[in-house]
């Protein structure tokens, strides 16, 4: 066990306790150990899905079997939680009811979709997972990261990604991306600026407590430039 100035104490296979939020995680890469389990996070409009999709074609050209999938949603009982989180009319949610809803979306999502997938030896690539609501519900909805994290590491009986890209963009510049696209706006998108600079604060304060697992990739060069450097970390680290 190895005790550290930043109050974090690591036991074999990563296990990390932070003391500033009281939380006690499980062992990262423990249950999954030897399985390609990637996460892409990001607040709106940081170019997720199009880098998911040119990733996607790069893996399966490398001759690995990989899929993709997202959360909210990647199943159907999960895609139909989805539908009640994002719809614009459900303005009057509590937060910790988006959070609980969040939790169960995910739950059926790994259990359904994701484990299968790593068992059945290929990549899972998911647009989303436990790091977006450390980051909106956590910090953003003001529920506190530690909260949050017991909620979700519950759920999902501490099963984590083996990686995790987060895009880091000015949220006024992603949200501006999403109007240029025409995509279409949901209950989340709606929120006002500062909602979306505390999501920015959030990420980047949860990619300091994972350090080993959270790559952080700056969102405001080139697609292409933003990709070279994605490919290049997954790559290696599937090898």
């Amino acid at each position: 066990m190895y005790f550290t100035t930043q109050g974090v104490i690591k036991q074999e296979k990563t296990l990390y306790l932070y003391v500033k939020y009281d939380i006690i995680s499980r062992v990262e890469n423990g249950d999954n150990m030897n399985k390609r389990f990637i996460t892409f996070e990001g607040g709106e409009g940081t170019g997720k899905t199009t880098l998911i999709e040119k990733l996607m074609v790069d893996l399966k050209d490398a001759g690995f079997d990989a899929i993709k999938t997202r959360e909210p949603g990647g199943s159907k009982i999960s895609e139909q939680i989805r539908n009640v989180i994002l719809n614009v009319e459900n303005t009057e949610m509590e937060y910790m009811t988006e959070a609980l809803l969040y939790a169960a979306s995910r739950c059926q999502h790994l259990e359904e979709v994701i484990k299968p997938a790593l068992n059945a030896g290929k990549v899972v690539i998911c647009d989303r997972y436990i790091d977006s609501s450390l980051a909106y519900q956590g910090v953003a909805r003001n529920l506190g990261i530690d909260k949050v994290y017991k909620i979700n590491d519950y759920a999902i009986s501490g099963f984590y990604p083996d990686l995790t890209i987060y895009i880091d963009v000015d949220p006024e510049i992603g949200l501006a991306r999403i109007k240029q696209n025409h995509r279409d706006m949901d209950r989340l998108d709606l929120e006002k600026i500062a909602f979306h600079n505390k999501v920015r604060s959030g990420y980047l304060e949860v990619a300091k407590m994972f350090p080993d697992r959270i790559k952080v990739i700056d969102g405001n060069d080139t697609i292409d430039n933003i990709y070279k450097k994605i490919k290049e970390i997954v790559f290696d680290s599937i090898k």
